[in-house]
């Protein structure tokens, strides 16, 4: 995922609106210096948006003579150019690089054809706990400084609510009631973007968490050792109540017609009464609506409580191009996003977790059920970073946007997945 994703995830994880295209950083390997002027001048691309800024004014004022440009893309624009670059030696210094195997800008894929500079040596790479450490490594080799852990739930816009009189539901039972109650309104429950195809996965994967993952604690290692498929597991149960949603009017009207951006337009203004994402969009949505108050909850998905389970995995981090000339800037930037206070600065803005421990942040109270499941030991990765290869996630993303448009069912899109699984690595 961007969301990451943010899934992604990751999206998403993180993703991001379209602000400027990756070409632009298309003299990141040669560039270290500004002819003439004595500046040193770092080249970034990332899929982020709403945090970076804040992170470079930073990053430069503590390295005078330093001078970062970065561009900003979209996570599906992202992952279809950043190998293009590096192949073709043109990438960036330093490039966002989502945790695991699960897209083409993650970790392992990345890291595999030698693109992603090794950072074993780093400081902080020693601290990474267990669960993150797996992801921000290829064969035993750090290449990944992830800062943050995000979580994918339902977002809800408190003063919309308020306004509405309903309650955030709290089994699927009342989910759909207040789905039903909530359109009888006029105000639909979620702003759905799927115009953006890397967000059809988020609601789903909020689902598959509880679905899946609930009664089935081992179903990822069952799936590695052929013991388990996608398309005869609960998976079939979450993409029907997905589904079941879309009927029932959980969404606006079209979302296919709506991308990312306008969806947080909608959750932000009380247009709808929230927003199925990651965390990360709470940033988002505060810096639209800078007066609205949205807190992350948990999506129901059955009508036992105490089986739910929240998606919750590193988020995007940050790889050194292995062919950068300008490898001492690059590795000071990474260690600097990688400290206390680049960390924190990070995940303040996105309104995520920090991904070290003993960093001295405190946890915003929009985020205190997630950070509780963490806690608790209630959580399960994005499913796509420990996914064999980014085929299954690609398979998965275009047969969402069909089934939204009719053109494709949930039994076909589960068996294309099982196919692009069974192929491995």
């Amino acid at each position: 995922m961007r969301e990451r994703r943010p899934s992604a995830l990751a999206a998403a994880t993180t993703a991001g609106a379209l602000l400027a295209v990756l070409a632009a950083c298309s003299g990141g390997t040669n560039a270290g210096s500004d002819a003439g002027g004595g500046t040193k001048t770092l080249t970034l691309a990332s899929f982020d948006q709403g945090s970076l800024e804040d992170v470079v004014k930073a990053f430069e004022k503590d390295n005078p003579g330093v001078k970062v440009r970065y561009t900003l893309s979209g996570a599906d624009q992202y992952q279809q150019q950043i190998r293009t670059k590096l192949a073709s030696g043109t990438a960036p210094d330093v490039m966002s690089v989502w945790p695991g195997n699960g897209n083409p800008g993650a970790t392992h894929v990345l890291a595999e054809p030698g693109y992603l500079m090794d950072l074993s040596d780093r400081p902080w790479a020693a601290k990474y706990p267990p669960a993150l450490k797996s992801l921000a490594q290829y064969e035993g080799k750090t290449y990944n400084a992830i800062f943050g852990q995000n979580g994918i739930g339902a977002v809800y816009n408190q003063d919309a609510l308020d306004r509405s009189g309903l309650t955030a539901p709290g089994t699927w039972s009342e989910l759909l009631a207040f789905c039903k109650d909530a359109a009888a309104k006029g105000t639909p429950a979620f702003a759905l973007g799927n115009q953006d195809n890397w967000v059809t996965q988020i609601a789903l994967y909020a689902l598959v968490a509880t679905t899946v993952y609930g009664p089935d604690r081992d179903f990822d290692q069952k799936m590695q050792a052929g013991q388990a498929t996608f398309s005869d597991s609960a998976w079939t149960t979450a993409m029907a109540k997905y589904q079941q949603m879309e009927e029932t009017g959980c969404f606006q009207k079209n979302p296919l017609g709506t991308s990312y951006e306008a969806s947080q337009d909608l959750a932000a203004g009380g247009k709808t009464l929230g927003i199925i994402q990651g965390n990360w969009v709470i940033a988002l949505l505060k810096g639209k609506n800078p007066a609205g108050r949205f807190t992350l909850g948990v999506l129901p998905a059955t009508d036992d409580p105490a089986s739910f389970l929240m998606p919750a995995a590193a988020g995007g981090g940050y790889g050194v191009n292995a062919k950068t000339k300008n490898k001492e800037l690059a590795l000071k930037f990474v260690d600097f996003v990688m400290s206390p206070k680049g960390m924190n600065l990070f995940v303040t803005k996105q309104g995520s977790l920090p991904a070290l421990p003993d960093t001295g942040f405190t946890v915003d109270p929009s985020l205190t059920e997630l950070s509780t499941f963490i806690g608790d030991d209630r959580t399960v990765p994005f499913m796509d970073q420990l996914w064999p290869n980014p085929k299954v996630q690609q398979t998965m993303l275009s047969g969402l946007q069909e089934i939204f448009s009719g053109q494709s069912t949930a039994d076909q899109v589960l068996a294309a997945m099982d196919k692009d699984y069974r192929a491995g690595s």
